[in-house]
């Protein structure tokens, strides 16, 4: 029989193929990544593998060691470029074809790219892969050493937050650019997001709110720092993007595959096993456009616990199991002394009744509740751990739940 494929080097096509392997299947598997290095996650780029503070076995969920024991083929630097469904081919970008049986597509995303003058420049970074991070770690660490140090991130988002706590832990001048009047305000809304501002400013980063770069200037090819919409300059030493990212669909448009419409979310369409339009292909990870039984709409999902959960989902679909994916969204943030963790999901953009805290913002431990018509949608526990699930039971329960209630839900 054909081999099992799956194409992408990262989490999700990790916790698949160990999926396949505890669920009995035997035959050949192989996985492709266009990348050097056999599956990774992402997490610990922006954090502790970004400081220094861990090598680099902390970013693979599975060691190289597990691939040969499980007879796991990784092709390494080899990017799939053609899909024929129908036909149950993939072809490579060095002209080769691969006969699947079975397929995963979990590519994941590329960083959305800004279109800047001066965005080539020496000391201007994107933060995706371990290569990234550790072009992005070398030039903070040898910045701090020198005693210069004056980092700007363009973005105020997950990314660009989680690297700007790092480079001040490591002694840095940070400056952030963000285009809204908030920073994270498109994902958790003022007030949640006015905490995280209150955190950073705290450890003297530089938010700039409704402010947006014109132009990265640099000398002798390296940069220098970022001219700004209102004519202020911000000099700089490194500059690091993180605008968002774009999911990689295009293997799937190519081979003819439903797809999400941008503007509810994008990703490739799959049902609740995670298969897409053509049953044999299926997708996880950032790519994946999700049914959600409880919010009744379709939710794509470019965090950890999406890649981790929906690789181990589909590996199961691969083998038969009919479950339908029904987890709630759910990630988490490490930045300074503040840990998170959050599960749900809001519209911040179509707005919801209000956020209810229960515990002290000041002292920074709480657990915020976002409600629409009374109801939990969404819940955002900040240094108190063990609550997710009774936050979850909440959501789930559909009920509405009065004010009083949830201020004292940690007593």
């Amino acid at each position: 029989m054909d081999p099992y494929v799956l194409v992408g080097g990262g989490l999700t096509t990790a916790r698949t193929a160990e999926a396949l392997r505890t669920g009995g299947y035997d035959g050949d598997l192989v996985v492709v990544t266009a990348e050097p290095h056999h599956p990774y996650e992402r997490p610990p780029l922006s954090k502790d593998y970004l400081r220094g503070e861990s090598e680099r076995d902390v970013v693979f969920p599975l060691d190289e060691a597990w691939y040969t024991e499980h007879d796991v083929t990784i092709q390494v630097n080899e990017t799939v470029v053609g899909l024929d469904a129908a036909g149950h081919t993939l072809t490579l970008s060095d002209g080769g074809t691969l006969a699947f049986a079975k397929a995963l597509l979990a590519p994941g995303s590329t960083p959305r790219a800004l279109g800047l003058p001066g965005a080539d420049l020496a000391g201007v970074h994107y933060l995706r892969t371990i290569d990234d991070s550790d072009r992005i770690s070398s030039t903070l660490l040898e910045a701090s050493l020198e005693g210069v140090g004056r980092l700007v991130v363009i973005g105020d988002g997950w990314i660009g937050l989680e690297v700007a706590a790092s480079a001040r832990s490591l002694g840095l001048d940070v400056t952030v650019v963000g285009r809204g009047a908030h920073p994270l305000g498109r994902v958790l809304g003022p007030e949640m997001s006015d905490f995280y501002a209150g955190v950073h400013a705290e450890h003297e980063v530089h938010l700039l709110r409704n402010a947006s770069v014109t132009r990265i200037q640099g000398a002798d090819g390296r940069v220098t720092g970022v001219d700004l919409s209102d004519g202020r300059h911000v000099g700089a030493d490194v500059v690091v993007i993180g605008v968002g990212a774009t999911p990689n669909v295009g293997l799937a448009e190519v081979a003819g595959l439903d797809l999400r419409p941008a503007a509810q979310g994008g990703g490739v369409v799959v049902d609740g096993t995670l298969a897409t339009s053509h049953p044999d292909v299926f997708a996880g990870g950032d790519v994946a456009s999700i049914p959600s039984p409880h919010y009744g709409r379709p939710l794509r999902v470019e965090h950890w616990a999406t890649a981790q959960r929906t690789g181990a989902h589909a590996g199961r679909a691969m083998l038969g199991a009919p479950d339908q994916y029904d987890k709630l969204p759910y990630f988490y943030s490490d930045q300074y002394d503040v840990g998170m963790e959050y599960t749900g999901w809001v519209d911040v953009e179509a707005g919801y009744d209000d956020v209810v805290v229960s515990g002290d913002t000041g002292k920074r431990e709480f657990v915020a509740f976002w409600r629409v018509g009374g109801q939990v949608v969404a819940g955002m526990a900040v240094n108190v751990w063990d609550q997710m699930e009774r936050v979850e039971e909440l959501i789930r329960s559909g009920k509405k739940v009065g004010r009083e209630e949830l201020e004292g839900f940690i007593g």
